[in-house]
């Protein structure tokens, strides 16, 4: 393997920090992705169970509030049960919108690996092949072993930059897939839980 990247020359060396850092998101992600940690049962079961006992107070909205993504966009919600119908709708998409936003972090960085992988490949493999016609210049065709590091590195290179690519974009379509699946069953929760406390709380007074 050692001769392997020193044969690929000095791109292999942003290929390989390439691959550590998709490595890293790709875990971190699964790990903060678990439906579990989106979505705690029993965080959210107790939260039905105050909001039907009529138990709701700001302590225990504070408590779904930290618990996870998904009881920080019903807090947002809780927060504004006093409040019209529209208003806690608009609380709920501006909470969602900063929710989103934190369950794709790191997303961008993965697609732009998969995006630039292989094209620091390219690159490895045009510079190898500059080293073959420069090998060909000074030594001429007679000698294989003249030109085969320059053809050693431009297919190392290439075959290196795919290798990191097509990995790091198929889990960056995969994340993306899972937290647009999350925000659709969050909005489904949220709705209803707007109609649960729109049933249990009193009519609004005017001009809140």
């Amino acid at each position: 393997m050692k001769d392997i990247i020193i044969s690929g020359g000095w791109i292999m060396l942003p290929i390989i920090l390439c691959s550590v850092i998709a490595l890293a998101i790709i875990l971190e992600r699964f790990w903060s992705l678990r439906r579990g940690k989106v979505f705690p049962c029993k965080v959210l079961d107790d939260l039905n169970s105050y909001i039907h006992a009529g138990k709701l107070d700001d302590k225990r909205i504070e408590l779904v509030r930290k618990s996870s993504p998904a009881g920080e966009i019903m807090a947002a919600a809780m927060d504004n049960r006093h409040r019209r119908r529209e208003i806690m709708k608009e609380a709920v998409q501006d909470t969602g919108r900063h929710v989103v936003h934190d369950m794709e972090r790191f997303l961008n960085t993965l697609g732009t690996i998969a995006g630039i992988a292989p094209l620091l490949g390219l690159l490895g493999t045009v510079i190898g092949m500059i080293n073959v016609f420069a090998a060909i210049i000074n030594f001429g065709v007679g000698d294989p072993t003249k030109l085969a590091g320059g053809i050693s590195q431009a297919l190392i290179t290439t075959a290196a930059g795919l290798t990191v690519a097509i990995p790091a974009y198929a889990f960056f379509r995969y994340f993306q897939g899972r937290v647009n699946a999350y925000v659709v069953d969050i909005e489904r929760m949220a709705i209803s839980l707007i109609e649960a406390m729109d049933r249990r709380q009193p009519p609004s007074s005017p001009g809140r």
